[in-house]
């Protein structure tokens, strides 16, 4: 098989992606790169305003983009929101589940609530698994692409307190696997990002930025962890510059991996 030369731009010329939690973070970033790398993006997100937003930051860049109101929890609204991405686009090549993330009230499993552990579960892993359950499908029908699933390097490592998140996120990295396997003999490649502290809107206003945290025993937690890991912290788009390299085919030959990208916390 003929190796392409990837040194230009234009890496998702003729793809069509489905971004979830597009109006914010990492995926809005996304959303922003791949399109400016020749993507069509499918903007799924719940928040109206903010998904409205990304649009527009969009096809500002001269991007082409379109916002559609989704519910990674709900099935009718997944299936909803791809069919339509197929009906504006003609089909889908990238499916990159971003959606997802911690609730402050997350605990050691003696002690968190029950709501959290659902909240946490609902939308983390049954987000990622009704997006598959409906996108690989279509994926395969217009002749395979890639699914990029965001994980954590707490899936790798383990964190406490937060062990709801953990678990969430380490569903997502045997799912990853268990589908890597099962649709290759498709051409669908599937892998999975696993994240450090990323600096998103959400985790800024809840731990305040790299050099701060919400309480002092996090901030000295935070501190410690920056001197021994300097590359821990990153911004929402060094982690969507990796989704795109996975969305794209100069990663032709990966599939079921787990790409660490937590400043090395996970090695050593």
């Amino acid at each position: 098989m003929e190796v392409k030369n990837y040194m230009s731009r234009n890496r998702l010329e003729g793809k069509v992606a489905f971004i979830t939690g597009a109006g914010a973070g990492i995926a809005k970033s996304a959303a922003r790169i791949f399109a400016s790398e020749g993507a069509k993006v499918a903007l799924a997100e719940i928040n109206v305003d903010a998904g409205r937003a990304a649009e527009e930051m969009v096809r500002n860049c001269g991007g082409d983009a379109f916002f559609i109101e989704t519910d990674v929890t709900r099935e009718d609204s997944v299936k909803d929101a791809i069919a339509r991405t197929v009906q504006r686009f003609g089909r889908l090549d990238v499916l990159y589940n971003c959606a997802g993330g911690s609730l402050p009230e997350d605990s050691f499993v003696t002690d968190v609530g029950l709501d959290i552990w659902n909240r946490t579960i609902a939308l983390n892993v049954l987000g990622t698994i009704l997006c598959c359950r409906h996108g690989i499908p279509q994926l395969i029908n217009d002749g395979g692409g890639a699914v990029v699933n965001m994980s954590s390097g707490a899936a790798l490592r383990g964190s406490s307190p937060a062990h709801t998140y953990t678990a969430a996120k380490g569903a997502i990295l045997s799912l990853t696997r268990a589908m890597a396997g099962a649709y290759a003999k498709h051409g669908v490649r599937v892998n999975a990002i696993c994240a450090g502290r990323i600096m998103t809107e959400r985790i800024v206003s809840t731990y305040g930025t790299s050099e701060q945290a919400g309480s002092v025993v996090d901030r000295q937690d935070a501190s410690g962890r920056l001197k021994e890991y300097p590359f821990w912290v990153g911004q929402p788009e060094d982690i969507a510059n990796i989704a795109l390299f996975l969305a794209s085919d100069e990663s032709r030959m990966i599939t079921g991996a787990a790409i660490p990208a937590d400043g090395g916390r996970s090695a050593y």
